[in-house]
């Protein structure tokens, strides 16, 4: 009796969140007959994707190594195509799975177009309405919507983006973001906090974005050495992002003070017990202001727009910009004012509820006409 014909997939990602992201959907489809999984890697960020590779088992069939340094967008664009292009020619997948909005995302959607693979959309639907912020994976996600034939969206109001934009509702499944999987994975595996540094309060520091190169990334680095500076119980943990112009500012005006570390990137295990142990968290990360809530930890989030309002909504995450007094003003706050403090700290995730990928695997299976359609994510 001849086997069923296994759903052929590729999942394409190059750069450390699309691993977080896509390491829960890469692990149900693997433990499921009905899926043969081609692992492509473009690796836009070389040496922070091996991390999480390894820290979750996940083993590329290609990797393309398309880094260079100084490399521009059009740079990673255009390798990205050629090496995508070549895989998707040889490899003939009944479906391309992108992950969010990097180029490496954008790119692998738009090839398997040329190629008329469908694709499949995970963390769909996200927008801000500004094509500049977050730059360039505003136009990026758009790009992505007009042309994926499955949208993996993490919320109702994603999924509500999208049908705004005329994509039709049967291709869109609420799924939750597929980041608190891998969260709540993760700290089932993390050893009991160290109580060593009692007394003593960890304030969480991650800055990349590319809207924030130059003087924005200065006043931030300016106003976190103040923070230091002005309460003395404070110890900030800044794991400094691998370009070139984030490390120059950050080592230049903070490197020399004694309660702030300047450190590497930490794997995803280490990250995250860093998150669980922090007292507050400053960030200009998408992945983390949908992490942070989930631990009960304030979120103050250094950009002027957030693709993500339902933790804002909630209470548990405040959209503080760029501005030097500002940053001081509300990180101050919460490490003044213990009511401000408590009404930040409430445990509550409208993002997800560790489920995502599997919702996502049903998906799948449901449109190449092999199981129902899933029932949508609604959070508690």
């Amino acid at each position: 009796m001849a086997k069923p014909h296994r759903i052929k997939v590729m999942p394409i990602f190059g750069t450390r969140p699309e691993a977080i992201k896509m390491a829960p959907v890469v692990h149900a489809l693997s433990a499921d007959e009905n899926f043969e999984l081609i692992i492509t890697v473009t690796a836009q960020h070389r040496e922070m994707l091996d991390q999480f590779l390894r820290f979750f088992e996940m083993q590329p069939r290609y990797d393309l190594n398309i880094m260079r340094e100084g490399q521009t967008l059009a740079d990673i664009t255009s390798r990205a195509v050629e090496g995508i292009d070549k895989v998707l020619k040889d490899e003939k997948p009944d479906l391309v799975l992108v992950q969010g909005d990097t180029t490496t995302a954008f790119v692998g959607a738009l090839v398997a177009y040329y190629h008329k693979i469908p694709c499949g959309h995970i963390e769909a639907g996200l927008r801000t309405g500004d094509k500049f912020a977050p730059f360039p994976e505003e136009i990026n996600r758009k790009l992505i919507g007009a042309i994926a034939d499955l949208h993996f969206a993490p919320t109702l109001r994603a999924k509500q983006n999208l049908l705004r934009e005329g994509v039709p509702e049967r291709s869109i499944f609420v799924t939750g973001n597929t980041v608190v999987d891998a969260l709540l994975w993760t700290l089932q595996r993390l050893p009991e906090p160290n109580r060593t540094n009692e007394g003593q309060r960890m304030i969480l520091v991650t800055a990349h974005r590319r809207e924030n190169w130059g003087e924005p990334m200065e006043r931030i680095c300016k106003a976190l050495r103040r923070i230091a500076d002005k309460f003395p119980d404070v110890q900030i943990i800044f794991p400094m992002h691998k370009n070139p112009v984030v490390r120059e500012v950050a080592y230049r005006v903070m490197g020399d003070h004694d309660r702030i570390k300047l450190c590497e990137p930490p794997d995803y295990f280490e990250f995250v017990r860093l998150m669980r142990d922090a007292y507050l968290i400053v960030t200009d990360s998408g992945g983390v202001q949908e992490e942070a809530p989930t631990l009960g930890k304030p979120v103050l989030v250094l950009r002027e727009k957030t693709e993500r309002p339902e933790a804002v909504e909630a209470g548990v995450v405040k959209v503080i910009g760029t501005d030097e007094e500002k940053i001081i003003a509300e990180v101050s706050r919460l490490l003044s004012d213990e009511g401000a403090y408590r009404a930040m700290q409430r445990p509550v995730n409208p993002y997800g509820d560790g489920k995502a990928a599997l919702r996502i695997k049903q998906a799948i299976l449901h449109f190449f006409g092999k199981a129902e359609r899933p029932p949508d994510f609604a959070p508690q």
